[in-house]
Parts: structure tokens; sequence; C-alpha cells
């Protein structure tokens, strides 16, 4: 256990400043409170000088909200809810049937891989609130950081000290084209270097993968030709499907079945694999919960993916 170091902030604190927020009236919120309007500003400027920061911009009409302001307010907004949810039920709590469970990771992976997990806990516990955050590598990790996730789905080749991590599998990276791109006839691996020259739809500059693949070419003198930017790797699936250029994409973003209009081909030369992880926040403990749903994933991904590997070893098995 580590030594209290934040802010001697108390719920009704955190309540006000919610109320505030939401309503974005000194008055409206001390109606709503039932306080009045120079305690409600007290509150402001007692807040804002154990924190550190400017929380609220003040004008003659109204009271709005800093960026720094906007990511306290969330976090506060998730103590109360997760303390209203806790004094509403702690019998439920402690036997996992109430709570909420909030998870970080990529737009893919909410598509395509938790839909069954979630189908999954909320049927053993229908009165849990699941919430899905999606966002890029950086992101992910800054909500289980932040404290705005209890936990997170990303890549983990490279994160800080501060996380814990449970690795699930590695996944290969492959080029995905339209089925007339030249380079779409062969089904050998296709070389970094094929790539030099050809236009590519890529996720964002600052994602794990694209940085992967840009530091493996200028480590081979060359650069790559980023002609779309699109936010994701479900993007860059419908623009390749849709013969705009090509992508590279993991494994596990892969649509199954793959569509008639895409080749997919691994990328090699060198050979590039990613690790998928389950991370939190170093040193905190989980709710019955949210520790259920982490357990979930870990049991079921890696089995899944154990499963696949066999499956994909028995059809090459029978073709051979």
């Amino acid at each position: 256990m580590q030594p209290l170091s934040v802010p001697d902030l108390n719920a009704k604190d955190l309540h006000a400043l919610v109320a505030i927020a939401h309503f974005g009236s000194l008055v409206a919120a001390s109606a709503f409170l039932q306080t009045s309007q120079s305690a409600l500003s007290r509150t402001i400027t007692r807040i804002e000088r154990m924190v550190g920061v400017q929380l609220f911009a003040r004008s003659t009409r109204r009271i709005e909200l800093t960026p720094a302001g906007r990511e306290f307010v969330a976090v506060s907004e998730r103590v109360v809810n997760d303390l209203r949810i806790a004094l509403g039920g702690l019998r439920d709590v402690a036997q996992e049937q109430r709570g909420q469970v909030i998870i970080s990771t990529f737009p893919i992976v909410v598509q395509q891989t938790l839909p069954s997990l979630v189908r999954t806990f909320c049927d053993r516990r229908p009165q849990v609130d699941v919430h899905l955050r999606a966002g890029c590598n950086s992101q992910v990790l800054e909500d289980v950081v932040g404290g705005l996730a209890d936990f997170g789905i990303t890549y983990g080749d490279s994160l800080p000290g501060i996380v814990e991590r449970v690795g699930l599998r590695r996944e290969s990276l492959h080029v995905i084209l339209p089925r007339e791109h030249p380079l779409a006839e062969s089904a050998s691996p296709i070389r970094l270097a094929q790539l030099r020259d050809v236009p590519l739809i890529s996720p964002p500059r600052d994602g794990f993968t694209r940085r992967l693949v840009e530091g493996a070419a200028a480590a081979a003198g060359f650069s790559l030709r980023h002609a779309v930017h699109v936010p994701g790797f479900h993007e860059v699936i419908a623009h390749v499907r849709a013969g705009v250029g090509a992508g590279f994409v993991p494994s596990g973003a892969l649509p199954k079945p793959l569509p008639g209009e895409i080749r997919a081909r691994l990328l090699s030369a060198p050979a590039f694999a990613v690790s998928i992880t389950v991370i939190r926040l170093a040193g905190r403990q989980l709710s019955p919960a949210a520790s259920s749903f982490w357990n979930l994933v870990v049991n079921e991904l890696k089995g899944h993916h154990v499963a696949r590997v066999v499956d994909m070893r028995r059809a090459r098995t029978r073709k051979g």
C-alpha cells in the first residue's frame, strides 16, 4: 500500500464539481445541490488550490471546464458513481452482481473481439454495466494510467513499469491488397522493401504498428508512402476493399472470412509480430466485477488463439 498523496477531497466536493460541469452554471448547480452560489464558488477555489490547476473558466454568464477540468471531472464522476453503486448494494458488489467495468482498447477489438466476451459476462452478471472506450495505443495507456478504465487491451512490446501486463498472444503483421493489385498475385510473404512506392492506407502516426514498420523502413534506408490516413484498422480494411490502396494490419484484425475483394500476404523481410496484452495500473486492486472480466479476457483470448492455431495447422495438413 502506498502512502496517501492525493488532495483531501470528500464525496461532497466531487459531487459539486460534477454538478457544476453538468449545468454549466453556478445558479443551476446551487439550486440542484440546495446550497448557495458563494459556497460553491468557495468550493471551486479550494479544490483548484489543492490540485494546483484551474478546473473552470468563469464568465459573467457561464462557467466552463478547462481541458484539465474535463479530465478531473471525468474521474470525479466515476468515483461518485462507484460510491453510489457500492453504498446501494454492498452485498451484491461483493458477490460480483452489481457495479461497472470500464475497458479501453482499439476500435477493432471493440468490434471483433469483445462482443462475444461482453455477452458471456452480461449473461453471468446482468446487473453490472460495461463501458467500452476505443482509442489508439497511447490513448488506451492514458486511460489505464489515468484511472479512466479498469484495464485495457493493447500492444505490449514496450510499456512503462507503472502498468502490470499479461500477454495474450503475438500476432504477425499482414499486408492487405485489392484483389487486382500486382502484389496480390502471389500467396508468399511480401518483403517490406516491395512497399517502398506503394500508396498505403495507414493508421495514425502515433499508432504502434505504423511506428514499427516506419522504423524498419528507415533502418533499411527508405521511407514508405502513406497516401491516405485513417483512424484505425477497420478503416484501413474498408479502403483497401474499395481499391484505394494497400495497408498493413495484425492477423487478429483480418476479417474472417476475408472478403473476396481483398488479398492478404504475410509481411516479411523483416518479419513483424506484435504482442497483444491486457494491462492495468500497477498496484491497483480491481473491483470484483472488473477482476472477473479481466480473468474472462485472459482465459478466453488465450484459449481462442491456441484453438485457432491448431485449426490452421490442421487445415494446412489436409491441404498437404
